[in-house]
Formats: structure tokens, sequence, C-alpha cells
């Protein structure tokens, strides 16, 4: 019964509804929720650092109730994205409803749509990765999917990962070079792999290609069903979307970097090179995403069963309000700083950017 608590996921869901629905006042509900009440709750709670047993983990892994939970936030998120197409068509919502409208669906493609695509992306299923694909779609982030899973997380923490942010760089300078080298990197990434299997670059075999292709035509498609105000809505609400991933990017791996062996290679990926938190709003809402650092540690690994390290370093309080904290560098270089020094007094192998 474990799985129960992830039903509180689907609190997201009904919320950013609620924002696209009551208008008005109330589609500013999704971002007061995910950035004023969550964090307000998890100030005032330590989360656990209690992991499942070997038997428990085993149980977890095979128990399809969790996969099912994940699966089903894929039509939400397409539900929600062609109502929120329909609510700022509306040409009786005044600007600023629809402005609460774009960044309460922006956050559900963040939180939601890529949050949940990376987790499924993760997995080896065709019918998963296809789902992880849809989702990355409908926040114009499809490239992700091969960035993250062949680039980001063989270079993590070192400097040639665009999404890695350095020791004293701020969040707004981290978004134009993660944005940017992300998607690039993506490019020759996908060259590589058709030129070792001897396919064309010029071809649907190059998946980047594909990629551009389906996004061009959701962008052209929203244009002739609705008009060209609304396809600038969504391509708002992209935006805040893939910036909210960025932003999380940004505060995973702050500060922390893997040392050099010899001239070409890193040392391992460990626990040490992730910032982890265990807060327990936050670890549900973003579906484990927070234990970061067994993650990269074991990407294979489903959320339901990623663990805490006491070696890995803990952020001072949940995702939520790490991203608030990120916003305001010299706030987020004062906090995050100290516990750089603080984690390099007692643990071994951090080094900094």
């Amino acid at each position: 019964m474990k799985y129960l608590k992830y039903i509180f996921v689907f609190v997201s869901p009904i919320i950013v509804f609620i924002s696209l629905y009551k208008a008005g006042i109330w589609s500013f509900l999704a971002p007061v929720y995910v950035f004023m009440m969550i964090p307000a709750f998890e100030f005032f709670m330590k989360g656990t650092t209690e992991n499942m047993s070997k038997v428990e983990e085993e149980i977890a892994k095979n128990d399809k109730i969790y996969d099912y939970i994940i699966w089903l936030l894929v039509p939400i998120q397409v539900f929600l994205m062609g109502y929120f197409l329909y609510r700022v068509s509306d040409v009786s919502f005044v600007w600023w409803e629809k402005i609460g409208m774009l960044i309460s669906f922006g956050i559900s493609s963040g939180a939601l749509g890529i949050n949940a695509a990376h987790e499924l992306g993760h997995r080896n299923t065709k019918h998963e990765q296809l789902m992880s694909k849809i989702l990355l779609a409908t926040t114009m982030y499809m490239h992700f999917f091969i960035e993250h899973n062949r680039g980001h997380h063989k270079n993590v923490s070192t400097d040639e990962d665009p999404a890695s942010s350095r020791y004293g760089e701020s969040l707004y300078a981290f978004y134009f070079r993660s944005v940017i080298y992300s998607w690039i990197s993506a490019w020759h990434l996908e060259k590589e792999r058709l030129r070792k299997t001897g396919q064309s670059f010029w071809s649907y075999h190059n998946e980047m290609l594909d990629y551009q292709v389906i996004q061009a035509a959701i962008v052209i498609s929203i244009f002739f069903v609705f008009d060209w105000q609304v396809m600038c809505w969504f391509l708002g609400s992209s935006t805040i979307g893939f910036l909210l991933l960025e932003t999380v990017n940004y505060i995973e791996h702050y500060g922390l970097k893997r040392k050099k062996v010899g001239d070409a290679y890193y040392e391992k990926v460990m626990p040490i090179h992730s910032w982890n938190s265990n807060h327990t709003l936050g670890r549900i809402l973003l579906l484990e995403l927070t234990r970061h650092s067994d993650h990269h540690y074991m990407a294979s690994r489903k959320y339901q069963v990623l663990r805490h390290f006491d070696d890995s370093p803990q952020m001072p309080t949940g995702y939520p309000g790490m991203i608030l904290l990120a916003f305001i560098p010299p706030l987020w270089f004062y906090v995050m700083h100290k516990q750089i020094d603080k984690y390099r007094a007692t643990k071994e192998g951090v080094a900094l950017a």
C-alpha cells in the first residue's frame, strides 16, 4: 500500500484545471500552490531518510500500480494542454487572467509533463518511451529525450555538461548556456549515433529532425485551429515549462564537480555529485526526483525505489523552496556556498567549478 502516497501527485493537475476553469484570480492558484503553500509546509517538515528493505524494493519494482500512476499523467497532461488552448482562445478573458492560465499550464508542463517524461524516458520499453516523447511535445522540448539520456547522465557535474550549473553561476546565466547548448548537444549526439549505425543524417532515422517537424506541426496546427495569439500563449507556456525544468537542473548539481582521472576520463558518477532532498511533499509532487543522488548513481532505478544516501549533499529545503531561492542569485549564493563549505569540511570527493 506504499503507492497510496503517490496519489497526491494528482492534486497538481486538479489545481491546474481549477486555475484554467475558474479563471479570474483563481487562474493563479497553481503558482500559489506550488511556490507558496508547498514551500511553507516543507519549511516545517524535515522529511525522512528511510529506505525500503531489499524485499520491499523487489515488491515495489514489480507492482504495476506505480506504473499506472505515471502512465495516467500522460492523457491528463494532453487534456490540460487542449483545455488551456480552448480557454485562452476565449476573448472574454482579460490579459492578466490569461497570464495566470499561462503560468499554471506552464507549471503543469514542467512539473508534470517534463518530470513524468524524464522518468518514462529512462524506461526500456517502446510504449513508455513514446509516452515520454508525447509529454515533451506538450512543452516543445523533445530534444531532452536525447540529450538527457545520452549526454547529461554521461557528463553530469563536468564542464562538458551544459545542464550542470557551475559554482558562482547565476540561474539566469545558466538558462542561456543550458537551453542553447543542450539543444546543440542533442544534434551532435544524434549525428554520432547515425554515423555509428551507417544511417543518413538527412533521413527519418534522425530523431532530432523528426522532433523539429513534430513540434513545428503542433505550433502550425494551433495557429490554424485557433489563431496567432493562442499560438503565442502556447509558446509562452512551453517556455515556462522548460525554464522550470532548467531551474531544477540548476539546483540539482550546483557547485558539485567530478574529479578528472588522467587527461580523458572523469571519476564514476556517485551520490556525492547531486544535491538530494528528502522533504516529503516535494518528493511526492515530483515523483521522487528530489532523491536525485540515487537517480544519477543508478539511472535505471524506478522512482518508487530511489534511496537516500548519507554521503550525498542535502538541500536545506525541498525543490519548490530551492527554486524560489534560485530566482534571487545573491540569496542563493549566500545559502548554497555555506552549504557547500559545510559539506566539504566533512566529506571528500567534492570539488568546485
